[in-house]
């Protein structure tokens, strides 16, 4: 399978922080959800993707070209959406197009304004007055307006109403409809990556926790419930984030082993918000 990432042994050391080991493809067409809590490394793999950080080690092509010997050329067809403004925020709309379509061979003003129009977004506003939630819609019309094969999107939705979110997630499923076009959005909201996502890429403290096709991680978990007298050491080895409570304990739980689980513990399917907590909670 063509992939639009590949990411092979990525290695970042901070002062108090490193990224470690982080291996993992998106491959061409299809959306890939970058899940983790705040501080697991999921900006910093994204900036390394960008070449936005020197990296310590490993190797990371985009459409199997190095992203750093080919950066010029992969960037034409690379379409970003941070978590921040990156436009200058006395700029108005018209005049962000100007600078913006100097730079890409594909830019395309009469899609900038379809989407403009579409996210209702003021012409003669200054840009840094806009919403939170305007600012991310300016920033994902750019990022669409050059046809770019590959979106990488942090936090997209962050700021977002839930009709405003709804139409994001619509827009991510129109762009991909061809096999041409990828995506990787890392967001909090795991309702968004279960939602749309076809692979799943869970981060914790700086390494790989899963990745890999989403159905296929979250079919891996179960939540169980009940009991903490009803388990044996046997079964707690196979708990993640086992958490005993005065009336009771919850865990997840792998779910090759539910056949060990006595009738008395209630099994209910994961969510990936629960994945994330009870790794947590392990950690």
């Amino acid at each position: 399978m063509e992939n639009a990432i590949v990411i092979k042994n990525l290695c970042k050391i901070y002062s108090g922080f490193e990224l470690k080991d982080v291996s993992f493809n998106l491959p061409k067409g299809y959306i890939m959800g970058f899940a983790g809590q705040n501080g697991a490394g999921k900006t910093t793999t994204i900036r390394s993707i960008l070449n936005m950080i020197k990296i310590n080690s490993g190797e990371i092509t985009i459409f199997g070209k190095d992203n750093i010997k080919y950066e010029r050329e992969i960037k034409q067809d690379v379409g970003v959406v941070l978590d921040e403004l990156y436009f200058t925020r006395h700029l108005k709309i018209k005049s962000i197009e100007a600078q913006l379509k100097m730079f890409y061979d594909n830019w395309n003003s009469e899609v900038f304004k379809s989407y403009i129009e579409r996210f209702k977004l003021p012409y003669n506003k200054k840009c840094g007055d806009f919403s939170k939630g305007m600012k991310m819609k300016l920033m994902i019309a750019a990022a669409l307006a050059h046809d770019a094969k590959l979106l990488i999107l942090d936090e997209p939705t962050s700021g977002l109403d839930p009709v405003a979110r709804d139409e994001l997630l619509d827009i991510f499923g129109e762009i991909i409809e061809d096999g041409e076009h990828s995506i990787l959005f890392s967001t909090h909201i795991t309702a968004d990556i279960e939602r749309v996502a076809d692979y799943l890429t869970i981060l914790y403290n700086g390494k790989i926790y899963e990745t890999g096709e989403k159905d296929e991680i979250m079919e891996k978990y179960v939540v169980i419930k009940g009991d903490a007298a009803d388990i044996n050491e046997e079964i707690k080895k196979h708990t993640i984030g086992f958490h005993n409570y005065r009336n009771g304990f919850e865990s997840l739980y792998k779910a090759e082993y539910t056949d060990l689980l006595p009738d008395s513990v209630v099994v209910e399917k994961a969510s990936i918000d629960e994945i994330m907590v009870y790794i947590a909670k392990e950690g």
